[in-house]
């Protein structure tokens, strides 16, 4: 249990890093080790705490638009976690887009790689 928490806020910090190289308009003002591990925490507790109970009141525009609504929610997760976290500065609905994009795709990668390795 501890492992996998672990193992999810490094994935989230390393996602939320290379979101910040890639797109234009997402920041990390800071990028020592204390800050990624910070913001890869409250961004999985964002996750944790907050995603389920939006997915849950937006079941139904998830299932008109075939899931594609997730985006939306996982865009106001990264803008939730844009007003937490002073160091992260993305301006912008496009970065927060790009941003989600990449974000999901390194976990994706990333943690499918670490779910895949016991």
């Amino acid at each position: 249990m501890l492992t996998k928490l672990i193992i999810q806020i490094l994935t989230n910090a390393v996602a939320i890093y290379i979101a910040a190289r890639v797109v234009n308009g997402f920041t990390l003002n800071e990028e020592d080790f204390k800050t990624l591990f910070t913001v890869g925490f409250i961004f999985g507790m964002i996750n944790f705490f907050i995603k389920p109970v939006l997915k849950l009141i937006s079941v139904p525009l998830i299932f008109f638009t075939l899931g594609l609504f997730t985006i939306v929610i996982n865009i106001v997760m990264l803008l939730l976690l844009d007003y937490f976290v002073p160091e992260l500065i993305i301006s912008g609905l496009g970065a927060a887009f790009w941003g989600t994009i990449v974000i999901s795709a390194v976990n994706f990668f990333v943690g499918g790689t670490a779910k895949s390795s016991k």
